[in-house]
């Protein structure tokens, strides 16, 4: 055991009445919710990156955070690990998340890096033994350091991408061997600064190339878990390619990779592309493509990626509405891709972060559970397009010509009147639940 987090104890369920701080007020893993406990449907995972590996800097300002395994020796990288399992146990997480630039030192080239990595996995193998908590994705990062200052994948330098083959494959040998479920890819630097350097056309297709190679790979070493990608607008690049869940899908489809890879996506990262999360959570689910996602929130007073931890029910409550009507998670998870403020700079601040994002995930969960039981929004939504079922409009969507569909109309002198959206009740009936 480590001293970081003192005589902090595991952290318990006491209900909403409770004022005790460092308590679940909302989330109860063992309740029975539409017949799965809150831990089986939420999945919760906590970031590496953002719980142990940042500093506390943003864009005007460096490090604020002193944490006693900062450095690049492996022994602080073991010391992290043992913090990192204690957070687990702390808060009963059942998964968690890593980057490989998260949990090892970098090498003085490849080789070294991936030893560190490879010494790290043992270590975090023997971690497991005796925690609870296993990987819900492991993944590269192909952003931070120099040489992907231009892409990883999409480079113009054909070494980088051979560099970013052999981290990735490095990465999902990691994943596989620590009983991943998923494994994810985020191209933070896929994207442009400017079109006067860049054949958009050339970068997709190695894109493409690169992700097919991932999906063979997958297959040879025969790991069974999921494939994700997962959008995002801009920031770093200008414009990346992963733009949204929607960009995404057409990618996909477009090299034919749509039946082996779904999508993780990002509260945050749909902000920024000027969507709600709901949105993005049904158009991946509208095509069975919804594998995971990253719980956050982001300042909408700010245009950046600000990853705080989530605080908003009505907003949690509409993405779990969405995640729970299309069968909830199967491989993936609630993954929180959020960090502490910067001047939180206490071991007990990271707990809280957590404790108050689970409770918020649970209380929208149950609230989207509640709606879904009631039905009212969904029997509104039969309603609004019920007349598609009558056989004369089934016949006109598959049989129809212009032609036919026009005689139709001059012959029964259809003339549509518009018909009320009922927007206004349907937020009232939301209202009543969160």
């Amino acid at each position: 055991m480590t001293d970081f987090f003192g005589s902090l104890s595991k952290i318990k369920y006491e209900g909403p009445e409770s004022d005790n701080p460092l308590a679940f007020h909302h989330y109860n893993p063992d309740e029975i919710v539409m017949g799965k406990s809150l831990k089986e449907h939420l999945r919760f995972a906590i970031a590496y990156w953002h719980s142990f590996a940042w500093e506390g800097g943003d864009p005007f300002g460096g490090r604020t955070f002193d944490r006693p395994w900062f450095g690049d020796e492996m022994s602080k990288a073991k010391l992290k690990a043992d913090v990192a399992f204690e957070l687990f146990d702390l808060l009963g997480a059942p998964y968690f998340c890593f980057h490989d630039v998260d949990v090892r030192p970098e090498g003085k080239n490849f080789a070294e890096s991936l030893s560190n990595l490879n010494e790290i996995v043992d270590y975090f193998e023997e971690k497991m033994e005796s925690s609870e908590t296993k990987l819900l994705w492991g993944t590269a990062n192909m952003f931070s350091n120099r040489r992907f200052m231009s892409g990883a994948s999409t480079n113009p330098d054909p070494d980088v991408f051979a560099y970013a083959a052999a981290t990735v494959k490095s990465c999902m040998d990691a994943t596989h061997r620590l009983g991943g479920q998923n494994y994810v890819l985020w191209g933070g630097r896929e994207g442009y600064e400017t079109l006067l350097n860049t054949d958009i056309g050339q970068e997709l297709d190695h894109m493409g190339r690169f992700l097919n190679m991932v999906v063979d790979y997958k297959h040879k070493i025969g790991f069974k878990g999921t494939i994700l990608v997962e959008p995002k607008p801009q920031e770093p690049s200008k414009h990346q390619y992963d733009f949204d869940a929607a960009t995404c899908i057409g990618f996909l489809r477009k090299y034919g990779l749509e039946g082996e890879v779904k999508l993780n996506l990002e509260q945050g990262h749909a902000i920024l592309a000027g969507h709600s999360f709901e949105h993005e959570i049904a158009v991946a689910t509208a095509d069975n493509m919804l594998g995971s996602i990253d719980m956050n929130r982001n300042d909408y007073q700010s245009g950046w990626d600000t990853d705080q931890f989530p605080n908003n029910t009505p907003e949690v409550a509409l993405a779990y509405y969405h995640i729970l009507k299309s069968g909830g998670f199967t491989t993936g998870g609630t993954n929180f891709d959020a960090k502490l403020r910067r001047q939180s700079l206490d071991a007990e601040d990271l707990v809280a972060g957590h404790i108050g994002g689970m409770d918020i995930c649970a209380r929208g969960l149950k609230a989207a559970a509640a709606m879904l039981e009631d039905g009212g929004l969904e029997a509104a939504l039969k309603e609004r397009y019920a007349d598609w079922d009558k056989d004369v409009n089934k016949d006109m969507l598959a049989n129809g010509t212009l032609e036919s569909i026009s005689e139709r109309v001059l012959k029964d002198d259809i003339n549509p009147e518009p018909r009320s959206g009922k927007q206004e009740k349907l937020e009232n009936l939301v209202n009543r639940f969160v």
